[in-house]
This record gives C-alpha cells, structure tokens and sequence, in this order.
C-alpha cells in the first residue's frame, strides 16, 4: 500500500538549506531527495516520441545508450494524422512504458511552431499551426498522463531554432506571440494541465525564458491557471535567484552546490522572499507526491501491442502527395524494383536528446519482400550509412530499374542533417540521392518516390521525375511495416500536411530573419507564419497546408454557417465517392476581409478526422467561439472582436477550399483611447471625439478650400501638431479641454 506523502508536513520540517536543495536536480536525471524529511529523488527522462531512460551506468551527459523502448513516429508524422484518437492512444502508450520503467515523468511534447523548414529540431515539433499543434499536443498530455506519470510542455517559449539556441534573443511582438507563438501552449495547459512545463533556452525580447516573469507568472499561471511546476530545459539556468523570482521552481540537471548557496543567501539578505522559495519546493514535493504511485506500482507492458500502435500512427501520418495516374497502390510486389540505401537502412527517427533504443525495428525492404520477392539496389551513401562508391552504385539501380514494371525509390535526408543542437543546412535532398532519381526515371517512368525526413523538403526540381510521391517523415520502429501497408493498398493514406512544402528556402516567412546575427533573431514576419504567409502574400508552393491524397475520394456538400452573436456553428456532409475505405481531414478556416490590423487570409479554427466507408455520407459540425475570429490588439493588449463581415471556409487544405459561408457579426467598438497624439484620422473616426474636433477644427478663412491632397495630409497628423500651428481656434488647451471631455464619455 502506498504511504501518503504529506507536502505540508514535508514542507514544514525542511530547513533553508534543504527548501534550496529541492530547486535542483540531484544529477542529471533526477529531482532532489531529502532522506532525513522521507523526501524521494524521482526520476524524469527524455521523449517525447519514445521514453529515453539511461540505465545506472550511463555516461553523465546522459547522450549514450538507453533502455529499450518502443520508438512512434516523431511529432512531425503524428501531427500528420490530425487524429486526436490516435494520439491519445499513443500517448497512452508512452504512459504506460514510462510507468513500467519507474519514471515520473516523460519530456515531452514539443508544441514550438515551426517557422521555417530548417529548424533542426522540426521533426520533434507537431505543425506550423498553433490549433492543430495545440490539439494534438493535448491528446498526448492526456493519454500519457492518464497512466499516472507527468509530461513536460516544452519548450516555453519562441525556441523556433537550434542556431545559438542558449544564447539567442528571439524578438517578437506581443500580437505575434499571442496570435502564433503561445496558443497551443494556452490549449494545452488549459485543456490537460501538463505536470511541468519547460521553459526554453533563448531570451524572448533580451530575457532568459528562464527568468522571463512575464512568461512563466504572468501569462501561464496568472492568465492560464497553471497548477503544476516549470523545469528549466537542461543548462537553461544562468542564475537561480532571478528564475526562481520568475516563477521557475526547478533547475536541471544539477549544477553543484553554488546555485543552492545563492538561494540560501538571497534568502538571508532579503533579496529573495523565502516565500518565493517556499513556493518552489512545494511544487517540487507536489510533484513528488503524485509521482509515487505511478513509481511504486509493478506494472509492464505489451511491447508487440505497442509495436503494432506504432505502425498504425506510421501510416496514419504519412502523407500521399502525388498520384498521377492511380500509380498507388500497387497490386503487389511483382515486378517492383526498390533502389535507395533508406529501404534497408531506415531513416525512422531524429538525433539529439529523443533518440530512442527501439525494441525492434522494421525495415521497409524486410516488410516488402516478406511479402514478395523483387530486386534491390541501393543507388546511393548515406551520411552515417554503409560506405561506397556513388557512380557504382548509381550504375547498378539504372540497371535494376531497366528491367523493373515500377520503381520504388527511398529517398530522404541523411540523419546528420536533423538534430537538436544546429539548424539544417539545406532545403533539398542530397545531391547523390536526386542524381539517381533522374538517372532511374529515364530508363522506367513509372516511379513511386517514398520520402524519409523530419521537416519539408524541396520536391520542385525532381517531382515531375516521380508520378507518385508518399511522404512518411521520420515514423518509428515500425515505419518500414506500415510503408509496405500502404504501397500495397492494406491501408489508405490519410495524412495530411502540418506544414507547408515551399519551393525554395526564398520564399519561405523566416527567411531574411533567420537565424539571426549578433545574438538576436527578429521575427519580421509578424503573424504571417506558414500558410498564413503563403495565402496572404499568393505565393506559389509545391504542396498547400494541410494537403494530402488517399486511395478514394471525397465530397463536400451542404456546407453552412449560423452566428449566435460570437459563436458560429459550422456543418458540412463528407461522402466517401470511391471505392476503398478512407479517412478525410475538415479542416475549417476563418477569413476577415477587412480589420483595423494586418490579418492573415485565413487562419485554421477547427479540424476533425471522418472515416467512412464507401459510399457513405457522414455530416460533421463544429463550434467556433469569440476567440476564433478574434485578433489580439496591440494597443488594447487584449483578444478583441472587431465586427463586421467574417467568411467561414470549410475544405480539404489552405488551397482547397469546397464551400465558404459569409456572415455579419457584431463586434466591439474599438475606438481607444484618444490623446494629443492621436491623428486626426483616429479623432474624426471616434464616435465622441470626431464632432467634437468636427467643432473645432475649422481652418481660416483665409485658407481657401483643402485639396484632397492636402486633406489626405492632415488626416495622419497627430492632433496635436496641428494645435501647435497655431490655427485660429485651436490651441494646446483648447485639444486638451477636448481630449478631457472624451475621456468623461
């Protein structure tokens, strides 16, 4: 029977020195025990795609070996899915095995936005879209934490590259951070109240995450309701006594014992409220407390059952980008030539801190041929990969695929190429990889390309080579199996995009803004991330947000969209017109013609996966409330509604919209407030202060009529600028009296 473990009592016995001590690991993996109070150490240990539990003797940075564990698709494939179910289940799982291993709590999920494709960490981060990020990330937390262990949200917050990751000052707008930046952590903590959240590495406008109280006071718990403990990401503490006043409650991993005499004598000096500090540790033993029985229980779990979990999520993720001529599925392996070094040696998961030790692993050449014989070659070397001579080995898969009925070419990008720590240092595929692609589709033009990468990759210079083109990111142990599931028709694709595929590096949001010189990077693109960037601004790209084919087809109809003041009720029926079972993603997005402020074409609200069968037909609906067609206000600091006319879209991508509906609804008067530095234009737009200037401000006689000109001119001079002219009637005191009457309403 599991003793109750009393924080209060805990709390109350600890001295100075050991309320310090708590604030910090005791290594590398572990929290801080107090034997002499009955104070556990817990473990907690990397993920988030697969638990990554260094056994005792593991070296000290924690990079080495770790226990094996089931390895799922990475963030990048999940996200794919856009299936809430399925992540859930996923997270369960994660739950259940880092329950088996007597972890507390698992590191994981990573909701940062992807900003820009060459973010080295991309395949362990869910979308370039803060709802389905959001989303997402909270059917994980709740599966995972369903099984009595805790995760970790990270990384909070703006940690969008790897370049100077510790260093690195991201600088960006307040609008920015609340429209892109914060709203899936805010749909996360709101939604599943992770155990901890993990503030990042990087300053947000020139002040550490970690001692950024702004972030981790004001807006999680303040704004949020918060209940659990914010960890520093490892090494992410520079000076405890500031993070703590913050609102960090733990630093990793240890860092000696001077971090905890500092404490001890900010306490004593009164630079540091003991509270402050006796909050922290309580946080810590909470943690504790809700850890032990999930820690104490004897439990295992079914590692072929979870095997089979992740080759479900592999194929859920992976997405059909391109299949002209119905080229896929194929009707079976005869006559197929499978060419890429990738199909023996699968690309399945990224590098860094996620790297999991599976407890088996699929390849997809295995997974092929235990179905049918068919001809090999591995056309290319890849970094890390077997050695060899690339001019042989393209020689041998021209002649592989010479005498093959379809070519299957594995193609991806070399593990070096994506990992925590540095950014990727190309769009594209390597060179090696796309030479033998040209070289094989002139001598057979039926070839089925199958990509392996955490982040998008440029297809625009090869893809007219490929009639079909299956994207599968980096998706697990099993990703081999469920490969050869979907080439063979055993399963429809149903993935979709998270993120958009540009053309080149050029067009992309970030690009001029990344990754920064001088210790600072500038988020000059403001709210145009991702395929808000690309609609807004008409930019050509290879394959849209939320793009995806399956083996079926689908029909939207009877699309509408009812307002009930701010709360919009959207419906549309699906149909499955083909002939195989599929899986479609609605995806509704909210367009603002006209506002006051920059808006982004159109922004994603809602999402939801239908399965049908066949010829069946299945309506849908969702809700949309005042904060989905909101923006926040730069000068109000708040979400604000501004009336007037909103388009509801409902379709299958950004670009592939099946009905829209526009409505009328009422919003807020916004006019602000006014002072002598308001302009002319901003007075004559307020409902108080227009007539009142109207009055006022009547130019000389002698003047003559204004030109439109002249008008134009006026209209964005600062009242006060006028007043200082001199006008005949208007003077400094005579704008002060108006600017006193309208505050008085």
């Amino acid at each position: 029977m599991t003793q109750v473990f009393d924080v209060e009592r805990v709390l109350a016995q600890l001295t100075l020195e050991e309320k310090a001590s708590l604030t910090s690991g005791s290594d590398f993996w572990h929290t801080q025990g107090v034997e002499r109070a009955g104070v556990p150490a817990v473990m907690v240990t990397d993920g988030p795609h697969g638990l990554r539990k260094q056994p005792e003797e593991a070296d000290h940075l924690g990079l080495g070996n770790s226990v094996p564990a089931t390895c799922f698709p990475t963030a990048a494939a999940l996200g794919s899915s856009w299936d809430v179910e399925l992540v859930t289940r996923v997270g369960e799982a994660l739950g259940r095995e880092t329950r088996a291993n007597d972890v507390a709590v698992l590191l994981g999920p990573g909701v940062n936005i992807k900003r820009t494709p060459l973010c080295g960490r991309n395949f362990e981060y869910v979308s370039e879209d803060p709802v389905v990020a959001g989303e997402l990330g909270t059917a994980i937390v709740r599966g995972i934490q369903s099984q009595g262990v805790g995760t970790s949200l990270k990384h909070f917050a703006a940690n969008n590259q790897e370049s100077d990751r510790m260093r690195v000052s991201a600088e960006v707008d307040e609008r920015t951070l609340r429209e892109v930046y914060l709203p899936a952590f805010e749909r996360v903590v709101k939604n599943a109240q992770p155990w901890t959240v993990m503030c990042a590495y990087n300053k947000v406008n020139g002040t550490y995450a970690s001692e950024n109280h702004w972030l981790l006071t004001e807006i999680l718990r303040d704004e949020w309701a918060f209940e659990g403990l914010v960890v520093s990401d490892w090494g992410a503490v520079h000076d405890r006594v500031p993070a703590l006043a913050a609102g960090l409650d733990l630093q990793m991993p240890a860092a000696g014992p001077r971090p905890d005499e500092e404490v001890v004598a900010a306490v004593r000096d009164g630079s540091l409220d003991e509270a402050v500090l006796d909050v922290a540790a309580r946080r810590v033993l909470d943690l504790i407390a809700r850890s032990l029985p999930g820690i104490e229980a004897d439990d295992s779990f079914d590692v072929d059952a979870h095997h089979e979990l992740a080759r479900e999520a592999a194929a859920a993720g992976s997405v059909l980008l391109k299949n002209d001529g119905g080229l896929l599925p194929l009707a079976s392996t005869e006559g197929v030539a499978v060419i890429g070094e990738f199909a023996r040696t699968p690309r399945y998961q990224g590098a860094g801190s996620s790297q999991v030790n599976p407890t088996r692993l699929d390849s997809p050449l295995d997974a092929l041929r235990a179905v049918g014989e068919l001809e090999f070659a591995p056309g290319f070397t890849i970094a890390g990969g077997p050695d060899g001579d690339d001019a042989a080995l393209l020689a041998g898969a021209v002649e592989v695929a010479r005498g093959a009925e379809t070519v299957v070419a594995f193609l991806g990008l070399p593990g070096p190429d994506e990992s925590e720590g540095y950014d990727r240092p190309r769009l594209g595929l390597p060179d090696n990889q796309v030479a033998v692609l040209r070289a094989v589709a002139e001598v057979n033009p039926r070839v089925v390309v199958v990509l392996a990468n955490g982040s998008a990759v440029s297809v625009t210079d090869w893809r007219d080579l490929a009639p079909a083109i299956l994207e599968t990111w980096l998706g697990g142990q099993a990703g081999g199996s469920a490969v050869a599931d979907l080439l063979l028709g055993v399963r429809s694709p149903s993935g979709k995009l998270t993120e958009t595929i540009p053309h080149r590096i050029e067009d992309t949001p970030a690009f001029g803004n990344f990754p920064g010189e001088a210790g600072v990077v500038r988020y000059g693109e403001g709210v145009l991330v991702g395929y808000r960037w690309y609609d807004t601004r008409a930019v050509d790209v290879a394959y849209a947000f939320g793009h995806g084919l399956s083996y079926t087809t689908f029909d939207y109809s009877d699309v509408t969209a009812t307002a009930d003041g701010t709360d919009v009720t959207v419906t549309a029926t699906i149909t499955n017109t083909g002939s195989v079972a599929g899986a479609e993603v609605v995806q509704v997005y909210v367009r603002d013609p006209e506002a006051a402020v920059l808006r982004p074409t159109r922004e994603l609200k809602a999402f939801a996966k239908v399965a049908l069968d066949p010829g069946e037909s299945r309506a849908v609906a969702f809700t949309l409330g005042a904060r989905d067609l909101s923006y926040w206000h730069p000068g109000l600091h708040r979400w604000v509604v501004e009336g007037g006319e909103f388009v509801v879209e409902v379709g299958a991508s950004s670009r592939d919209l099946r009905g829209s509906v526009s409505l009328e609804i009422e919003g807020e008067p916004l006019w602000g407030e006014l002072t002598p530095m308001s302009t002319i234009e901003e007075w004559l737009a307020h409902p108080v202060g227009g007539p009142l200037l109207s009055a006022a401000l009547v130019p000389p006689a002698d003047l003559g009529p204004l030109d439109e000109t002249m008008q134009a001119m006026i209209q964005q001079m600062p009242a006060k600028v006028i007043a200082d002219f001199g006008l005949s009637g208007f003077d400094r005191e005579t704008l002060d009296t108006l600017v006193a009457k309208v505050a008085a309403g």
